[in-house]
Protein backbone atom coordinates (compact mmCIF):
# COMPACT_ATOMS: atom_id res chain seq x y z
CA UNK A 1 0.00 0.00 0.00
CA UNK A 2 2.86 2.43 0.79
CA UNK A 3 4.06 2.31 -2.82
CA UNK A 4 0.67 3.66 -3.95
CA UNK A 5 1.12 6.89 -2.00
CA UNK A 6 1.88 9.94 -4.16
CA UNK A 7 4.45 11.96 -2.25
CA UNK A 8 3.63 15.18 -4.16
CA UNK A 9 0.04 15.22 -2.87
CA UNK A 10 0.47 14.20 0.73
CA UNK A 11 -1.84 15.88 3.25
CA UNK A 12 0.23 18.51 5.02
CA UNK A 13 -1.73 18.00 8.25
CA UNK A 14 -3.37 14.77 9.49
CA UNK A 15 -5.59 14.76 12.59
CA UNK A 16 -6.52 11.58 14.42
CA UNK A 17 -9.30 10.70 16.86
CA UNK A 18 -7.73 7.75 18.65
CA UNK A 19 -10.80 5.75 19.67
CA UNK A 20 -11.42 2.20 20.86
CA UNK A 21 -8.94 1.68 23.70
CA UNK A 22 -11.67 0.72 26.18
CA UNK A 23 -13.40 -1.69 23.80
CA UNK A 24 -10.04 -3.25 22.89
CA UNK A 25 -9.34 -3.90 26.57
CA UNK A 26 -12.87 -5.19 27.22
CA UNK A 27 -12.47 -7.76 24.44
CA UNK A 28 -9.46 -9.06 26.31
CA UNK A 29 -11.26 -9.06 29.66
CA UNK A 30 -9.03 -6.29 31.00
CA UNK A 31 -9.56 -2.85 32.55
CA UNK A 32 -9.79 0.22 30.28
CA UNK A 33 -6.34 1.46 31.30
CA UNK A 34 -4.89 -1.73 29.77
CA UNK A 35 -6.19 -0.49 26.42
CA UNK A 36 -4.71 2.97 26.96
CA UNK A 37 -1.29 1.48 27.76
CA UNK A 38 -1.37 -0.70 24.65
CA UNK A 39 -2.29 2.31 22.52
CA UNK A 40 1.23 3.72 22.86
CA UNK A 41 2.52 1.39 20.13
CA UNK A 42 -0.09 2.78 17.73
CA UNK A 43 0.90 6.36 18.60
CA UNK A 44 4.57 5.54 17.94
CA UNK A 45 3.81 3.70 14.68
CA UNK A 46 1.61 6.44 13.22
CA UNK A 47 3.95 9.23 14.34
CA UNK A 48 6.96 7.51 12.75
CA UNK A 49 4.93 6.69 9.64
CA UNK A 50 3.85 10.29 9.13
CA UNK A 51 7.40 11.60 9.65
CA UNK A 52 8.86 9.05 7.21
CA UNK A 53 6.35 10.00 4.51
CA UNK A 54 6.85 13.75 4.90
CA UNK A 55 3.62 14.80 6.61
CA UNK A 56 4.31 18.17 8.26
CA UNK A 57 1.76 18.16 11.09
CA UNK A 58 0.13 15.30 13.02
CA UNK A 59 -2.49 16.18 15.65
CA UNK A 60 -3.63 13.50 18.09
CA UNK A 61 -6.83 13.96 20.12
CA UNK A 62 -5.38 12.65 23.38
CA UNK A 63 -7.71 14.03 26.07
CA UNK A 64 -10.86 16.09 25.60
CA UNK A 65 -12.45 18.57 27.99
CA UNK A 66 -15.29 16.04 28.33
CA UNK A 67 -12.85 13.29 29.39
CA UNK A 68 -12.52 15.00 32.80
CA UNK A 69 -15.95 13.52 33.62
CA UNK A 70 -14.64 9.94 33.37
CA UNK A 71 -14.06 7.94 36.59
CA UNK A 72 -11.35 9.60 38.68
CA UNK A 73 -9.24 6.45 38.77
CA UNK A 74 -9.14 6.36 34.94
CA UNK A 75 -8.33 10.08 34.66
CA UNK A 76 -5.49 9.72 37.17
CA UNK A 77 -4.14 6.69 35.32
CA UNK A 78 -4.28 8.58 32.01
CA UNK A 79 -2.33 11.51 33.48
CA UNK A 80 0.33 9.15 34.85
CA UNK A 81 0.48 7.43 31.46
CA UNK A 82 0.95 10.79 29.73
CA UNK A 83 3.93 11.61 31.93
CA UNK A 84 5.58 8.20 31.55
CA UNK A 85 5.01 8.22 27.78
CA UNK A 86 6.57 11.66 27.36
CA UNK A 87 9.68 10.36 29.09
CA UNK A 88 9.84 7.00 27.31
CA UNK A 89 9.12 8.37 23.83
CA UNK A 90 11.61 11.25 23.90
CA UNK A 91 14.17 9.16 21.95
CA UNK A 92 11.58 8.47 19.22
CA UNK A 93 10.86 12.20 18.91
CA UNK A 94 14.54 13.13 18.74
CA UNK A 95 15.53 10.27 16.38
CA UNK A 96 12.77 11.30 13.96
CA UNK A 97 13.31 15.07 14.17
CA UNK A 98 9.83 15.67 15.61
CA UNK A 99 8.86 18.83 17.48
CA UNK A 100 6.23 18.45 20.20
CA UNK A 101 3.45 21.01 20.57
CA UNK A 102 0.11 21.12 22.37
CA UNK A 103 -3.33 22.66 21.99
CA UNK A 104 -5.95 22.85 24.72
CA UNK A 105 -6.39 24.10 28.25
CA UNK A 106 -3.12 22.56 29.43
CA UNK A 107 -3.13 24.71 32.58
CA UNK A 108 -5.91 22.43 33.83
CA UNK A 109 -3.57 19.42 33.73
CA UNK A 110 -1.78 18.25 36.90
CA UNK A 111 1.41 20.22 37.58
CA UNK A 112 3.61 17.18 36.92
CA UNK A 113 2.06 16.78 33.44
CA UNK A 114 2.55 20.49 32.70
CA UNK A 115 6.19 20.25 33.80
CA UNK A 116 6.93 17.15 31.65
CA UNK A 117 5.19 18.72 28.66
CA UNK A 118 7.19 21.93 29.00
CA UNK A 119 10.45 19.95 29.23
CA UNK A 120 9.56 17.79 26.21
CA UNK A 121 8.65 20.82 24.11
CA UNK A 122 11.86 22.58 25.10
CA UNK A 123 13.99 19.55 24.20
CA UNK A 124 12.36 19.15 20.79
CA UNK A 125 11.97 22.83 19.87
CA UNK A 126 14.71 22.75 17.24
CA UNK A 127 13.43 19.61 15.47
CA UNK A 128 12.01 20.52 12.07
CA UNK A 129 10.99 17.31 10.29
CA UNK A 130 7.41 17.21 11.63
CA UNK A 131 5.27 18.77 14.36
CA UNK A 132 3.38 16.40 16.66
CA UNK A 133 0.48 18.28 18.26
CA UNK A 134 -1.16 16.72 21.32
CA UNK A 135 -4.70 17.95 21.95
CA UNK A 136 -4.96 17.86 25.75
CA UNK A 137 -7.95 19.07 27.75
CA UNK A 138 -9.12 20.31 24.36
CA UNK A 139 -12.44 20.65 22.59
CA UNK A 140 -13.48 22.60 19.54
CA UNK A 141 -16.18 24.52 21.43
CA UNK A 142 -13.69 25.40 24.20
CA UNK A 143 -11.27 26.77 21.58
CA UNK A 144 -13.95 28.88 19.86
CA UNK A 145 -15.18 30.19 23.23
CA UNK A 146 -11.71 31.19 24.44
CA UNK A 147 -10.97 32.88 21.10
CA UNK A 148 -14.28 34.78 21.25
CA UNK A 149 -13.54 36.01 24.78
CA UNK A 150 -10.06 37.18 23.74
CA UNK A 151 -11.42 39.03 20.71
CA UNK A 152 -14.17 40.67 22.79
CA UNK A 153 -11.56 41.80 25.33
CA UNK A 154 -9.36 43.29 22.61
CA UNK A 155 -12.35 45.04 21.03
CA UNK A 156 -13.26 46.54 24.43
CA UNK A 157 -9.66 47.73 24.89
CA UNK A 158 -9.58 49.28 21.43
CA UNK A 159 -6.97 46.85 20.07
CA UNK A 160 -9.35 45.38 17.49
CA UNK A 161 -12.01 47.13 15.41
CA UNK A 162 -15.18 45.00 15.46
CA UNK A 163 -15.67 45.80 11.76
CA UNK A 164 -12.38 44.02 11.02
CA UNK A 165 -13.37 40.68 12.56
CA UNK A 166 -13.17 38.08 9.81
CA UNK A 167 -12.10 34.43 9.42
CA UNK A 168 -8.42 35.32 9.24
CA UNK A 169 -8.56 37.28 12.50
CA UNK A 170 -10.50 34.51 14.29
CA UNK A 171 -7.86 31.99 13.15
CA UNK A 172 -5.20 34.07 14.91
CA UNK A 173 -7.03 33.79 18.25
CA UNK A 174 -7.62 30.04 18.10
CA UNK A 175 -5.28 27.64 19.91
CA UNK A 176 -4.29 26.28 16.50
CA UNK A 177 -2.96 29.63 15.27
CA UNK A 178 -0.02 29.00 12.95
CA UNK A 179 -1.06 25.39 12.28
CA UNK A 180 -2.70 24.69 8.90
CA UNK A 181 -6.19 23.19 8.87
CA UNK A 182 -6.10 19.39 8.66
CA UNK A 183 -6.70 17.96 5.19
CA UNK A 184 -7.38 14.46 6.53
CA UNK A 185 -9.11 13.26 9.72
CA UNK A 186 -8.72 9.61 10.69
CA UNK A 187 -11.11 8.15 13.26
CA UNK A 188 -10.70 4.63 14.54
CA UNK A 189 -13.25 2.19 16.05
CA UNK A 190 -16.01 2.87 13.51
CA UNK A 191 -17.70 5.77 15.33
CA UNK A 192 -19.04 8.33 12.86
CA UNK A 193 -18.78 11.66 14.69
CA UNK A 194 -16.10 14.29 15.31
CA UNK A 195 -16.60 14.46 19.10
CA UNK A 196 -16.02 18.21 19.54
CA UNK A 197 -12.61 18.07 17.81
CA UNK A 198 -11.26 20.97 15.69
CA UNK A 199 -14.80 22.15 14.84
CA UNK A 200 -13.68 25.40 13.17
CA UNK A 201 -10.62 23.92 11.48
CA UNK A 202 -12.31 20.94 9.79
CA UNK A 203 -14.63 22.86 7.48
CA UNK A 204 -13.11 21.12 4.42
CA UNK A 205 -11.30 18.19 6.00
CA UNK A 206 -11.69 14.76 4.38
CA UNK A 207 -12.90 12.10 6.85
CA UNK A 208 -11.59 8.54 6.93
CA UNK A 209 -13.32 6.20 9.39
CA UNK A 210 -12.07 2.68 10.06
CA UNK A 211 -13.44 -0.11 12.28
CA UNK A 212 -9.93 -0.86 13.54
CA UNK A 213 -9.57 -0.16 17.26
CA UNK A 214 -6.78 2.29 18.05
CA UNK A 215 -4.41 -0.15 19.87
CA UNK A 216 -4.38 -2.27 16.68
CA UNK A 217 -3.75 0.68 14.31
CA UNK A 218 -0.42 0.51 12.47
CA UNK A 219 1.50 2.13 9.60
CA UNK A 220 -0.29 -0.01 6.99
CA UNK A 221 -3.62 1.39 8.21
CA UNK A 222 -2.21 4.93 7.94
CA UNK A 223 -1.11 4.21 4.35
CA UNK A 224 -4.64 3.00 3.47
CA UNK A 225 -6.15 6.22 4.84
CA UNK A 226 -3.74 8.39 2.83
CA UNK A 227 -4.35 6.45 -0.40
CA UNK A 228 -8.12 6.87 0.13
CA UNK A 229 -7.59 10.61 0.65
CA UNK A 230 -5.49 10.90 -2.51
CA UNK A 231 -8.23 9.24 -4.59
CA UNK A 232 -10.80 11.89 -3.66
CA UNK A 233 -11.62 15.08 -5.53
CA UNK A 234 -11.51 18.09 -3.18
CA UNK A 235 -13.71 20.82 -4.66
CA UNK A 236 -13.97 23.43 -1.84
CA UNK A 237 -17.40 24.51 -3.08
CA UNK A 238 -16.39 24.64 -6.75
CA UNK A 239 -17.47 22.31 -9.55
CA UNK A 240 -15.46 19.36 -10.78
CA UNK A 241 -14.90 21.16 -14.09
CA UNK A 242 -13.47 24.20 -12.34
CA UNK A 243 -11.04 22.04 -10.40
CA UNK A 244 -9.79 20.33 -13.57
CA UNK A 245 -9.48 23.52 -15.66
Amino acid sequence: MKEQIISESLPKHIAVIMDGNGRWAKKKGAARIFGHKNAIKAVRDVTEGCAELGVEYLTLYAFSTENWSRPKVEVNALMELLVSTLVSEMKTLMDNGIRLDTIGDTKSLPEKCQRELAEAMAKTKNNDRMVLVLALSYSGRWDIAQATKAIAKDVAEGKVDAENIDQELINKYLNTSGIPDPELLIRTSGEQRISNFLLWQMAYTEFYITDTLWPDYRKKDLYEAIVSYQNRERRFGMTSEQIKS
